[in-house]
């Protein structure tokens, strides 16, 4: 636990010591977002656009975590064990990309269709059976939409079969 600690350690302070954009802490054995490193880097947060958490043990992500990087464009959540987002999530005003691929949804997080800058949602390898296709059409700047490998119900395989101003990548049971 201590070296996972330390490797979170080593990757905040390169991100702050070298004025960097983006936050690496894939691969880092974590089951949240540690506390300490909100502390750290509250004076260089404005700066941070892409945060990459992927492939962690994550159960949740805090509404904290929103608040503190509020400049964020690219999120990267995949593999995890997410369930939910918090509602602030909705109030990301500069987020473009979103990946939730290979976590545990079975519902879509719905706060999602909130946020007018979303062009790419990865939920890929989730468990949803149902996705707010309506709310999703209504998003100004989706272009892609990632549900391949989830147990999507008929109505909602129907309605992304129709054509949307957002691609959508999804498997059909034939």
């Amino acid at each position: 636990m201590a070296e996972a600690v330390a490797n979170v350690a080593r990757r905040i302070n390169a991100t702050v010591e070298d004025g960097k954009d983006s936050l690496d802490l894939s691969n880092c054995k974590l089951i949240s977002f540690p506390d300490g490193v909100f502390k750290v880097l509250r004076s260089v947060s404005e700066n941070i656009h892409v945060v990459t958490l992927a492939d962690n043990e994550m159960k949740s992500i805090s509404s904290k975590f929103f608040s503190t990087f509020t400049q964020l464009r690219e999120l990267d959540l995949r593999g995890n064990v997410l369930t939910k987002l918090p509602d602030i999530v909705g109030e990301m005003e500069h987020l473009i990309s979103i990946s939730l691929a290979n976590n545990s949804f079975t519902v879509f997080p719905d706060k999602l269709t909130e946020i007018a800058t979303l062009e790419r949602i990865d939920l890929e390898g989730n468990t949803i059976t149902e996705i707010p296709v309506e709310k999703l059409s209504a998003m100004p700047a989706l272009k892609w939409l990632n549900v391949k490998s989830n147990p999507l119900d008929s109505n909602t395989q129907s309605a992304l079969q129709s054509p949307h101003q957002f691609e959508v990548l999804s498997t059909t049971e034939s």
